[in-house]
């Protein structure tokens, strides 16, 4: 009897690929024997990169486990190592390997959208494709600075901020301009002129040439004054006082450099922050911190360089990138993100001068946000080992999913379920679910249940069986349900008809007239039981199961103000804008037409008799 051939694995199997691999730059991912991605790297010689895994003992001890575990590699030739270093940042973004550097990436930064498409130019938030013809200010740090810079450029420049269509139908001032924030062009207050005027002085502030603006400004206050003028000069004092307000709200604006991105990083305890500092036209349009994963033993200097990497793979890079660090590989960094720009990127690490103190401002920020993060995560992880204790489970867990429906008599039924781990609420992972099952008895929560559930774990068996590497549907160690033994049981022969193992389930219910704190906990094979009345385990169970319902109720309701918004005539072919509004204007409503007769329908300006048919057997089917 022939033996069964041991498969490969660790620096054996990595040495098996040695004779085929191309002396050529690249990109290669590392998975163990279940398909996970443990690792993505680039090279400019694969050979001879994957040839020092494949020697092993001159690795730190996380790449000895990393060489260990790994049981399969994938390869990518590219044509250059900048080109690999560039597909390295997307993998691992996409990916998230345990062994690389990763964070929670953020939706696109906001900007200021100062649009050219319009004789008098509108001035707006924008996120997103820059697609609309006009001037970008950008990218701000948060919607909140973007709206209080707005608020702000409003009162210094005057320029409107309606839409155009509220532009057009406008017969008199609306409030903005009656609270000097509008010039009201719409209705005259302003020729074109004048207003392109206020336009050109908004383009040089937001430009950096804010001195020149506000000098400007005061010469024609003083000669208003003059010219005892004394109500047009207090308008020039209220927009200078608005332009101050914005420089003075921004805290530090360098005096050496107009655009930059700042990187400060401290790390402490095996944990980072990375603080990314905005500074355009002259001026900090805000800072945002991060906290990126990474292995205990990796250096600052090597954990800034992947961030970088990955921070700017779907953004573009400002001429400028200021880092705390010295990163390793700065040139090829600074290579990759002008070839992404377009433009030259220079990277440096400040050394001295006003940029290493606007450098050291931005690490004490980065040091205090750490310091903060690292007390909140051990409050979250006592309380994590609480629930582990309460609950009888065998380990923390590390995803926790809280499920809850939301109806009115059953319309507009949604199911979801929240997220919840170490780091707190995962909000990038909360899903919802638009109830499908056709003979479902309206208000049916148990039934809703059932398919929530279903769906969910469906999908993640799905997922698991077919090996997918990367997959939004993870498997939590804890499973709340918002309700009591009934709801409970549903879930519990979901687990089984599905194989679901190694998950705990347990019900949630709330006491007696729906008492907070009374709650009572349901786990299957053990009897009901609650928990004292100031536990802080408690606490946090009724901030995950409120959370849960917050998020079910939220998206409960703009499902039903999308229903109550629908017409039921968009839904009939052949009935477009100009039919529908005929329609409207001659019967009152949609509910009119609905009861209209065949007779009715037919006198209506433009519906022939062919498609008031369609509507009225639209309306009465037989």
């Amino acid at each position: 009897m022939e033996s069964e051939t041991r498969p490969l694995k660790g620096a054996e199997r990595i040495a098996a690929y040695l004779k085929t691999l191309p002396d050529q730059p690249g990109v290669y991912r590392m998975l163990n024997a279940a398909g996970d991605v443990l690792y993505v790297g680039k090279a400019k010689s694969l050979k001879k990169r994957v040839s020092a895994y494949a020697r092993g003992g001159v690795h730190s001890d996380r790449l000895t486990r990393m060489v260990a575990e790994t049981a399969e590699m994938l390869f990518v030739t590219t044509a250059s190592e900048t080109e690999a270093l560039l597909l390295e940042s997307n993998l691992i973004k996409q990916l998230k390997p345990r062994y690389n550097v990763s964070y929670r990436d953020d939706k696109s930064f906001p900007n200021i959208l100062l649009r050219e498409d319009h004789p008098f130019p509108q001035l707006l938030k924008h996120r997103g494709a820059k697609s609309a013809k006009g001037i970008y200010f950008g990218p701000f740090a948060s919607a909140g600075a973007v709206t209080r810079t707005l608020n702000t450029l409003q009162r210094a420049f005057l320029l409107r901020s309606c839409s155009d269509s509220v532009f057009a139908s406008r017969t008199r001032p609306c409030l903005l301009f009656q609270i000097k924030r509008c010039s009201a062009p719409c209705v005259g207050r302003i020729d074109e002129n004048g207003y392109r005027e206020l336009v050109e002085e908004a383009e040089s502030f937001l430009h950096g040439k804010s001195r020149a603006v506000q000098d400007a400004l005061v010469k024609e206050m003083t000669e208003a004054s003059d010219a005892l003028d004394f109500e047009r000069a207090a308008r020039f004092r209220d927009r200078l006082r608005a332009m101050s307000h914005i420089q003075s709200s921004q805290g530090i604006n360098p005096s050496t450099f107009d655009e930059a991105d700042l990187f400060a990083a401290h790390s402490e305890g095996g944990q980072t922050c990375i603080q990314v500092f905005f500074f355009r036209a002259g001026q900090n349009w805000g800072n945002r911190p991060y906290f990126p994963r990474h292995a205990p033993d990796m250096s600052l200097a090597e954990v800034l360089e992947s961030f970088i990497g990955q921070f700017y793979d779907e953004r573009t890079a400002p001429r400028l990138v200021l880092t705390s660090e010295d990163i390793p590989e700065k040139a090829l960094l600074a290579e990759a993100l002008s070839l992404r720009a377009e433009m030259k990127v220079e990277i440096s690490c400040p050394q001295r001068g006003e940029k290493r103190e606007i450098m050291d401002c931005a690490l004490a920020n980065a040091r205090e946000q750490l310091g903060r993060r690292m007390a909140e995560n051990s409050a979250q992880a006592q309380l994590l080992d609480g629930v582990a204790e309460v609950l009888g489970l065998d380990a923390p867990p590390r995803r926790i999913e809280v499920y809850d429906n939301s109806h009115i008599q059953g319309a507009h039924a949604i199911g979801a379920f929240i997220v919840a781990g170490p780091d707190g609420f995962e909000k990038s992972q909360y899903r919802k679910f638009n109830i499908k099952t056709a003979d479902l008895t309206p208000g049916d929560d148990y039934a809703m249940m059932r398919e929530v559930l279903t769906r969910r774990f469906a999908r993640l068996i799905k997922d698991e069986s077919e090996e997918v590497a990367y997959s939004k549907w993870k498997r939590p160690d804890l499973v709340l349900i918002d309700g009591g033994p009934g709801q409970l049981s549903i879930a519990t022969r979901v687990f089984e008809d599905l194989g679901v193992e190694d998950v705990a389930l347990v019900g949630i219910s709330k006491g007696p007239d729906r008492d907070a704190g009374r709650e009572h906990f349901y786990i299957p094979g053990k009897e009901p039981f609650r928990l004292e009345l100031k536990s802080p385990v408690l606490y946090y169970l009724q901030r995950l199961r409120d959370e849960a319902h917050r998020f079910a109720i939220g998206s409960h309701r703009k499902k039903r103000s999308a229903a109550i918004g629908a017409n039921p005539l968009d839904e009939i072919g052949g009935v477009g804008a100009s039919r529908k509004r005929a329609l409207l204007q001659h019967f009152g409503s949609a509910r009119a037409v609905a009861a209209a007769s065949l007779t009715d329908l037919e006198t209506v300006e433009g519906v022939s008799g062919t498609l008031a048919r369609k509507i009225y057997d639209f309306f009465h089917p037989t």
